[in-house]
């Protein structure tokens, strides 16, 4: 017990000796070590150095790609959006001239159905389908016809006008994103390390920039366009059409129109015609050139017969049946002939006559009827169309 509590025992020098080599070695050992963990730690600040300033310059020449990217697409879309613009404004200046042009046929219309109305008052015998009336049945069904084709063409404008701006709405968006994204990378490129405010954010960046790849975003862009250049040449096809349309349906109403009122001037020229009672007239001057003829040959015929009665005095065989003898007789036959057929025919014109008289009370009737539809074509309904104008759309 005495023994443990004593002082230790003395280490002899070898041991000493022994313990400091052991030292010295450890501590060579650790102090190889330590200069091969700094020269290891070196190395990799000289690699990561190099890594970065690499990592960076890819970045940033990536970065700079990715603008001219943008730029490039951006340039295409807005060379597109600006064609299209042009395009809607175009179409609706088209829409304006269909919808003046749908207006204009209501005067037209408006007229014809007056003119079918007034002579719906036309009386009595005159109260015909004639010709007049297919025109302006023609007109009317003309005029209609062109108002359902441009009411269905408007139709067709708007809907392309609809089209078309959804297409600008699309790469309005598509160039606002594109705006917004060349701005950001043009902000990132310009980053340096010695930038002020690099905080780092706080975002979750594994989530970030997997959206849609390259190819897609490069393809959506060539959608945008391709979507527009489908409807601008859908429109520059519709334009194409109302142009054509615009031109045959003005066409068609203003020949239609003429030939409704070249229908009324024959009517009307026809109606003045029946309206006339030169029958009359011309029998009663017939009359008095029978009877001029009939007086005329009375002479004629007196010479003759006095010729022959005279030449009857001749003596013995001076009575002689000679040529001139012959002359004589056919003379008074063919007088007395003529005479005879002249007689009859005065007494069948006198007999004309006084039936015309008879009809005459019934004539006078016929003209008030014939006044009555002159007055509707040649007043009312000549004044009802005189203002209408047939423009080209």
């Amino acid at each position: 017990m005495s023994r443990l509590m004593g002082p230790p025992d003395k280490f002899l020098p070898s041991e000493w000796k022994h313990a400091n080599q052991v030292q010295f070695r450890s501590s060579e050992a650790e102090q190889s070590h330590s200069q091969r963990l700094i020269a290891e730690c070196q190395r990799l600040i000289e690699e990561s150095d190099k890594s970065t300033k690499r990592m960076q310059q890819d970045a940033l020449k990536k970065l700079e790609q990715r603008i001219q990217d943008i730029k490039f697409w951006r340039l295409e879309l807005n060379q597109k959006f600006e064609e299209i613009v042009q395009e809607i404004e175009t179409l609706i200046i088209f829409k304006s001239r269909v919808e003046r042009a749908l207006e204009s046929c209501s005067e037209p219309l408006q007229v014809n159905l007056q003119c079918l109305t007034e002579r719906k008052k036309r009386v009595a015998i005159d109260l015909v389908h004639d010709e007049v009336e297919e025109e302006l049945l023609k007109e009317k069904e003309v005029i209609e016809g062109v108002m359902v084709l441009l009411q269905r063409t408007l139709e067709q404008i708007n809907e392309q006008i609809r089209l078309i701006r959804s297409v600008k709405y699309y790469l309005e968006k598509d160039l606002q994103d594109k705006f917004q994204a060349e701005r950001i990378d043009d902000f990132c490129s310009l980053l340096t390390n010695s930038s002020p405010g690099l905080n780092g954010g706080n975002l979750n960046f594994s989530s970030l920039g997997s959206a849609v790849t390259p190819e897609e975003w490069e393809s959506l862009c060539n959608l945008n366009i391709s979507k527009a250049e489908k409807e601008k040449n859908n429109s520059l096809s519709m334009r194409a059409l109302v142009d054509s349309l615009l031109e045959q349906t003005a066409a068609d109403m203003h020949t239609q129109y003429e030939a409704t009122g070249r229908a009324f001037e024959l009517r009307i020229e026809e109606t003045k015609t029946a309206k006339l009672l030169a029958e009359t007239a011309n029998q009663e001057k017939n009359l008095e050139s029978l009877r001029v003829a009939i007086t005329e040959k009375e002479a004629p015929l007196k010479v003759a017969q006095t010729r022959l009665s005279t030449r009857s005095q001749r003596p013995n065989v001076e009575l002689c049946h000679d040529p001139a003898q012959i002359r004589l007789l056919e003379e008074v036959k063919e007088l007395a002939s003529h005479t005879e057929r002249l007689t009859e025919a005065l007494e069948l014109s006198e007999m004309e006559l006084k039936a015309l008289a008879r009809r005459q009370l019934s004539l006078e009737e016929e003209i008030q009827v014939k006044t009555n539809s002159l007055y509707i074509d040649e007043v009312i309904c000549h004044q009802l169309r005189q203002p209408v104008v047939i423009h080209n759309f």
